[in-house]
């Protein structure tokens, strides 16, 4: 699309993810219109075109994706069609917001890339909690040195078999490997892994393993893994997804040499920084639509205004290290 135009969206996958955390946020944007959905459930599809007042709905993602009016498309299906979807759309020139995790793996991940520089397109990966102002002044308290210099990071979500953290009326599709890549943890920890990149760079080294505790799942419930970046923190994940309700955790700790940060990536919107000068508490509101600030940035780079908000090589590399951590043990 030719840059400083109107981004005229179109929804390929308009299902939960799109209701409030992303859906209503194009229509909020400067210089940035969703005209069009598209859902398999064409009933489905005419309704949320109905409710959230959207021009045209359609059944069939070809006919959205020959849309001529139409220069943006948001990828918001399950991972298994993201690869399939984008290609088709970078192909006919239109640039691509896509949802996490962006891939099944990294090497799907790969051919996005591959196909951006093959059409010259643009490709933006849905990491969006690197925009939201919590996690902004997380990473502005590393920049003062608020608590040193980093040494270490321990991140724990614990949660019992059917988490609270995911939405319930579409859980299914989430431990199906097929579709969903692997799981909760192929759910739920891109964010977490993107934030861990966003704040400290590049990694050095990671590696993990993955395991099924419980015999009744069909995916990994229990995952391990260490991160070392190039600034030479390390950081420890430990994702267990079999625990009684009474122990779930969801908790992200940065210990340094002189204090230390701590911080939920999906739950409350509190910092606890800890120093020589004390305790102080930062809170944050999420915005209404928690995408909106990402979208914002996603019509800048679409536009020409801005760099790329979140990359597909940036994504790689959070995917490659998935992989690594999703290794099989048992």
């Amino acid at each position: 699309m030719k840059e400083n135009t109107k981004v005229t969206w179109g929804i390929i996958g308009c299902g939960d993810v799109t209701e409030k955390k992303s859906g209503p946020a194009f229509n909020k944007v400067e210089d940035s219109h969703l005209l069009a959905v598209m859902r398999r459930d064409a009933e489905k599809a005419a309704d949320y075109a109905r409710r959230h007042q959207v021009d045209e709905w359609y059944a069939n993602a070809e006919d959205l994706l020959n849309h001529p009016d139409i220069n943006a498309i948001y990828v918001a299906t399950p991972p298994s069609s993201h690869l399939e979807y984008a290609l088709a759309a970078l192909e006919k020139g239109k640039a691509v917001y896509v949802e996490k995790p962006v891939a099944l793996n990294a090497g799907e991940a790969v051919q996005m890339a591959e196909a951006v520089r093959k059409y010259n397109g643009k490709l933006v990966v849905a990491h969006y909690r690197r925009r939201l102002p919590v996690f902004l002044k997380v990473k502005a308290l590393l920049e003062e040195n608020a608590i040193g210099e980093v040494r270490t990071v321990q991140l724990r979500l614990w949660q019992s078999p059917n988490p609270d953290l995911v939405t319930k009326s579409s859980p299914g599709w989430r431990t199906d490997a097929k579709i969903s890549g692997g799981g909760y943890f192929h759910d739920l920890s891109p964010h977490q892994l993107d934030l861990m990149l966003f704040f400290f760079g590049a990694p050095l080294h990671y590696n993990g393993f993955s395991q099924i505790q419980d015999d009744s799942s069909d995916v990994a419930d229990q995952v391990s893994g260490t991160i070392l970046f190039a600034n030479k923190v390390v950081f420890n994940g430990s994702w267990c997804f079999n625990v009684a309700d009474t122990d779930n955790i969801e908790k992200c700790e940065m210990i340094g040499s002189k204090g230390s940060i701590s911080f939920s990536i999906f739950g409350g919107n509190d910092i606890l920084l800890k120093n020589q000068s004390g305790e102080e508490v930062f809170s944050f509101d999420h915005p209404e639509n928690i995408q909106h600030p990402m979208i914002s940035g996603v019509v800048g780079f679409i536009k020409g205004e801005e760099s790329n908000p979140c990359s597909i090589e940036e994504a790689i590399t959070v995917m490659e290290i998935i992989d690594a951590f999703s290794a099989r043990l048992y």
